[in-house]
């Protein structure tokens, strides 16, 4: 005899299948972080969440699905901290201090989105994740975004230059400014002696000069 579920049990059923999916995917990200995607099974998955194996193939087809899932979970929630953190900026002082006032909060994300960023670089080194194509889609999209969020800030900081100026100084500076803000990420995981605002100060003082040294020249 068929059992026919009530409201109130399919209810229940879909709360624990969307809190299970969630745990898979908060597992997977702090696993593969640290692992990389290639040094991470399903067994080692399947351990650290406490759920059976079945679970995973019934919310995602295969390890590469998971991986998409992950990095599409994990940009979605640094860019809406990215927005929040950049909300109301300064209209008034120098290209330095605007600059230095945006980066100072984009660090802040880059330490609470830690894993996520950890294993995007790992992927962005790497050819693990090449039977994933999604994913490495999700990785070419943040670079992209990542790039244009640092042309909006440089471009902002500039806003007195005029704003042709402005953009040229963004479009000029933007991938030297993403440089920079990779290589503090890396430098945190290595070396516990700067604090990440420090770092963010710094890289705001290479592009402010850079650009003060633009609109000197035109």
């Amino acid at each position: 005899m068929e059992t026919i579920e009530t409201p109130a049990q399919e209810t229940r059923t879909n709360r624990r299948g969307r809190r299970s999916r969630q745990e898979i995917l908060d597992a997977a990200a702090r696993v593969m972080s640290v692992r990389g995607y290639a040094g991470t099974s399903m067994s080692a998955l399947a351990k650290e969440t406490g759920l059976p194996k079945s679970a995973f193939y019934h919310h995602f087809e295969s390890k590469a699905g998971l991986l998409s899932a992950v990095m599409e979970q994990g940009a979605h929630a640094f860019f809406d901290a990215m927005r929040e953190a950049h909300r109301n900026p300064p209209k008034d002082g120098t290209p330095n201090e605007r600059l230095r006032w945006y980066l100072r909060r984009t660090g802040d994300v880059m330490e609470n989105g830690e894993e996520f960023l950890r294993l995007l670089l790992v992927l962005v080194m790497s050819r693990e994740a090449a039977e994933a194509p999604e994913a490495l889609q999700t990785v070419t999209t943040v670079r992209d975004e990542g790039r244009a969020y640092m042309a909006h800030m440089i471009r902002s900081s500039f806003q007195d230059a005029g704003e042709e100026a402005a953009g040229r100084i963004a479009e000029t500076l933007a991938p030297f400014g993403m440089a920079g803000y990779d290589g503090a990420f890396v430098a945190l995981q290595s070396d516990g002696g700067t604090t990440v605002s420090a770092w963010m100060d710094q890289l705001a003082d290479a592009l402010t000069a850079l650009g003060e040294g633009m609109v000197s020249a035109a």
